[in-house]
């Protein structure tokens, strides 16, 4: 029988069970890693991971912070939600910086799938709104 695995030739990925072309590492960040909007810092972790994911396309990859190291006070929760088959189901945050409200700037998953556990309640960041290095 041939696995996930065998069609992707990727060793200790996490895939979509109905696609197997669609799959995801998680990685440790391996150094200091910030979210920022302007010259306000929102997010600082020794502690991030990066998710390198690929599906329909090669997606940029994506840091998330652990939510101790998230000034939370800067994120208002929205209601609105979406499902990963991959990581689970997110819930979404507009950001606070200086005043301005940046729209839907942040997710994080809350309802994770058993082998995306990690990423439970950890924050990434839109990278089109905000500086993640």
């Amino acid at each position: 029988m041939t696995t996930a695995e065998d069609v992707t030739l990727v060793q200790n990925a996490i895939h979509n069970p109905g696609e197997p072309r669609h799959f995801m590492r998680i990685v440790p960040a391996g150094e200091r890693r910030s979210a920022s909007v302007g010259e306000t810092a929102i997010a600082q972790s020794a502690d991030a991971v990066v998710v390198k994911e690929i599906g329909l396309d090669l997606y940029d990859h994506v840091i998330y912070f652990p939510r101790a190291d998230v000034n939370m006070d800067a994120l208002v929760h929205l209601d609105k939600s979406t499902h990963c088959p991959l990581k689970g189901d997110a819930e979404y945050f507009d950001l606070v910086v200086d005043g301005e409200r940046i729209a839907e700037g942040a997710w994080s998953y809350v309802n994770t799938i058993d082998v995306a556990a990690e990423l439970r309640h950890l924050v990434a960041f839109d990278t089109t709104k905000v500086t993640v290095s």
